[in-house]
Formats: C-alpha cells, sequence, structure tokens
C-alpha cells in the first residue's frame, strides 16, 4: 500500500493552489536540481502525483555538479526563471544566500523543517534547508589494498607513499570545493597550504569528470585512492565494481569532532520566483521524514537526519560551521591553485 507524503496540512495548501489556479493551468514549481537526475527524477515524479503540482526540474552535469546551475541562478537574477533550488551540497547554496539571491522561508515552515537538524547545519537567514547529507570518504579497492595499509586521516595523501597513485574531482566543481573550504576552517591555512603542496608534489591526478568518474579511476585500477562521497561508491557497488570506502578523519585519534566531514542536500527558495507558495511546498516535503527515508533506500543511500540513520550512521562528524565553510571556499581554492594543484581561473 503506498503511503502518502503528505501532512493534511499540506494537502491543504495544495487546494488552495489549485483552486486560485484557471480552469485548465494548475499550479506548478520550477526547481533547479544539482543532485544525481536518477535520484531526484522519482522523488519529484512522486511529488507530482501525490499533490499534483506540476514539477518542471533542470538538472546539471556530474562534471559542473551544483557550480553551473549556481551560475544560472545569478545570470537570472534581475527575471528569475526557477522558483526552488535543491543542491546537493551546501555550500554553494550558501553563496547565494551571501549575494542576496534567496528568499526567506516562513518561520513557520523552518520550525517543521529545522526541528531535527543540528544548529550549525541551519541558515543564519532562513534562506536553505538541510536534508539527507552524504560523506566525504576514501574509496579504494579491496583486491588491491589491505585495509590495514589505508591511510589514517585525510593530510596523510600527502605523503611520499601515494606519489601517482591518488585522484580527486576538481575542487571548482561540487562537494571537493566544499571539503576544501571546511579543511580551510578546520586545519588553518598554513596547515591547508602545506597539504595542498604535498598534494601537488605527489601529482595527485585531479579529473574533471566528478566524483563519480574518480571511483571509476579506481575501479579500473588507474588510481589506488579517490577522494568522493558515499554516494558516488554505493553507485558504483551496485553496478557491481570491487570498491570499498574508509571514514578518514581530518585530526589524528583520538581528537574529538574531527572525524569524517558530512554534506547535506540543502533547498532554498530563489527569490523572485514566480510561484513561491509551491516552492515552499516542495521544499517542506524534500525537507520531511518521508522523503529522507526515500533517499536513504534509494541508490545513493543518504543518510537520514529525521530518522535513525542505522547502518548508515557517522560515527564522529567533523564538526564544522557550513557557513564558516562556505566563505573560505575561495580562498582555500585560491590556494590550491597558486600551489600548482588545479589550473587558475
Amino acid at each position: 500500500m503506498v503511503r502518502t507524503l503528505l501532512a493534511p496540512l499540506v494537502l491543504g495548501l495544495v487546494m488552495q493552489l489549485a483552486g486560485c489556479s484557471g480552469p485548465e493551468e494548475g499550479p506548478e514549481v520550477v526547481v533547479y536540481v544539482s543532485a544525481d537526475e536518477y535520484v531526484a527524477r522519482p522523488i519529484l515524479d512522486r511529488f507530482e502525483r501525490d499533490t499534483g503540482i506540476r514539477v518542471r526540474a533542470l538538472y546539471d552535469t556530474e562534471a559542473t555538479k551544483t557550480t553551473g546551475l549556481v551560475s544560472r541562478i545569478r545570470a537570472e537574477r534581475n527575471r528569475p526563471q526557477a522558483d526552488l533550488f535543491w543542491s546537493s551540497e551546501c555550500f554553494r547554496m550558501i553563496e547565494l544566500q551571501q549575494d542576496g539571491l534567496l528568499g526567506r522561508f516562513p518561520p513557520a515552515s523552518l520550525e517543521r523543517m529545522n526541528r531535527t537538524v543540528p544548529d550549525a547545519w541551519c541558515s543564519s537567514t532562513g534562506s536553505w534547508v538541510a536534508f539527507a547529507p552524504r560523506a566525504r570518504v576514501l574509496v579504494y579497492a579491496p583486491d588491491r589494498l589491505d585495509p590495514r595499509e589505508l591511510p589514517g586521516g585525510w593530510e596523510a595523501l600527502a605523503d611520499p607513499e601515494w606519489a601517482g597513485r591518488v585522484a580527486m574531482a576538481d575542487p571548482r566543481f561540487g562537494t571537493t570545493a566544499g571539503h576544501f573550504g571546511a579543511m580551510h576552517v578546520a586545519w588553518g591555512e598554513d596547515r591547508f597550504t602545506d597539504w595542498i603542496a604535498g598534494l601537488a608534489r605527489n601529482r595527485t591526478a585531479v579529473l574533471r569528470s566528478g566524483n563519480a568518474g574518480v571511483v571509476e579511476g579506481v575501479a579500473s585500477g588507474e588510481y589506488d585512492l579517490g577522494m568522493t562521497d558515499t554516494d558516488d561508491v554505493w553507485a558504483a557497488r551496485s553496478r557491481g565494481l570491487g570498491v570499498d570506502l574508509v571514514y578518514l578523519r581530518h585530526e589524528a585519534d583520538p581528537v574529538p569532532r574531527a572525524g569524517t566531514l558530512l554534506i547535506p542536500n540543502t533547498v532554498g527558495l530563489v527569490s523572485g520566483g514566480a510561484n513561491p507558495e509551491s516552492a515552499r511546498i516542495l521544499a517542506e516535503w524534500l525537507a520531511s521524514a518521508d522523503v529522507e527515508r526515500l533517499l536513504m533506500e534509494s541508490p545513493s543511500r543518504n543518510i537520514p537526519l529525521r530518522l535513525d540513520p542505522g547502518e548508515l550512521a557517522v560515527e564522529d562528524p567533523l564538526q564544522v560551521d557550513l557557513e564558516a565553510a562556505a566563505t573560505r571556499l575561495g580562498p582555500a581554492l585560491d590556494l590550491a591553485a597558486n600551489g600548482g594543484l588545479v589550473g587558475s581561473g
């Protein structure tokens, strides 16, 4: 039996919207989506079926994940085309907030959506909401590397023994950028700069094919280790690729609150969107326990914030202010360019 995913209050609001529309036109919402289409499309299709609100979705590519849609929202600031932005990460969403391109959710909506969300993961302006994070992990092939040989933390990837053996996604795009910003906050500039220099000396491969390309490169034997996200590893394993993951720490044990970085999905209202009420309803629906369950059970295996994560629970996550990390993203990328790890611009 199919469960409804909407509370009676939300269903009532949908009916109100339908009543305000013409006889041939129902309510709709335009959403830009940087989450993987194969994960997001079934979620949005279900919302459309359950509510009658037509969803017009625009997706991004793997190589320019999130960055392309953020650039589009900026370019459309004088004539917004999107009502809502569903980002697979939080850092570029925060940049949109800082640029004044996001609207604000009503207080009652925020209270409902943020009830179980850590304070450090809540927008300071009420412009976006976090849900269903992924973890930043190291991918490896267990048939080539014994787990006991793996580095004990992220900084160890700069050690000479890993020269020519590690791949990462281009940090100018996607979650690698946010990870760099979080490292800059957690370690400070000098320590982060030293790490970048070590990666450059080690000839760390920087791939434009994104985190999925990193996992593919490890699976094929081109690289031994890769910096990536949990969802890309789970997707590869579901296709029969012989890869596994390890949750690396940002500090040596037993320093608390310095473990694995979690990067949440976020949903934000685009300022000036034509359908703010439909956008609010979709946002509340996405940031619900029911949708987090769907994402947890999807191939991406996102970690729920509003449910017991079970085996997906991450012990000792890195405690970092997401908005602070977003402000360090630019300086971190400049250091990566100046250190010879990536090209400039």
